[in-house]
């Protein structure tokens, strides 16, 4: 029988892969990870500091072509009291799920906290009353829950730099806070306008907000 011995400079290399492989799967694990522990483990969207940064990055890149929508569940805390937390979880998804899809490749969403939600898309102008009009549909659609059925409407509202009149991530999120308790409830999109964005609030949101009575910092 005829055997082979292999170089000793082959033999270090392939010593050498080994650890090296696992280490480049230990990275990848690692890596995706802590991308998981930015999302929002119920929806899969972005959290609240992981959506600002990107969505500011976006707004710096894209001023002309962004546009911010804030969404709220109406009437979320009957949904769980009626059809249980189950459901109320359910309902939760499929508003990530939806924001995210209308968000496309190109934008991003994020679940604020509770039943708040946030997405900042690319439109070009002349195509963003007609997106609008799509995720208005989109998110009153019902939500398949066991074998049923569930209700889901949602307050929305949108902020673009060139009605709001700024570039700035907070600017837009408190002009659009305010716009949407102006058609909370009626299944309209409010665009916000300059005046929204002047409005009184404490740490960036809508002063009378849920959350915010214990806080003392307003600014107009």
């Amino acid at each position: 029988m005829t055997t082979f011995a292999l170089p000793r400079k082959t033999l270090h290399i392939t010593a050498m892969a080994v650890p090296l492989a696992g280490w480049t799967l230990h990275t990848t694990i690692l890596r995706r990870r802590l991308v998981q522990a930015r999302r929002d483990p119920l929806t899969s969207t972005w959290r609240r500091e992981e959506f600002t940064d990107r969505a500011q990055r976006l707004l710096e890149r894209h001023p002309d072509e962004v546009v911010l929508v804030l969404a709220d569940a109406d009437h979320f805390k009957q949904l769980n009291d009626h059809h249980g937390h189950a459901a109320g979880d359910t309902a939760l998804a499929a508003m990530g799920t939806r924001l995210t899809e209308w968000a496309g490749r190109h934008g991003v969403a994020g679940r604020l906290g509770g039943d708040e939600f946030a997405a900042l898309a690319r439109i070009q102008p002349g195509h963003q009353a007609l997106r609008l009009e799509h995720l208005a549909r989109l998110m009153t659609r019902p939500v398949s829950y066991g074998d049923g059925l569930l209700p889901l409407t949602v307050s929305l509202d949108a902020a673009t730099p060139g009605h709001v009149g700024s570039t700035d991530l907070p600017t837009l999120m408190r002009a659009a806070d305010t716009a949407m308790y102006e058609g909370k409830h009626s299944g309209t999109i409010v665009q916000a306008q300059p005046g929204h964005a002047q409005a009184p609030s404490v740490n960036g949101r809508r002063e009378g907000r849920p959350g915010t009575a214990a806080r003392t910092t307003t600014r107009p």
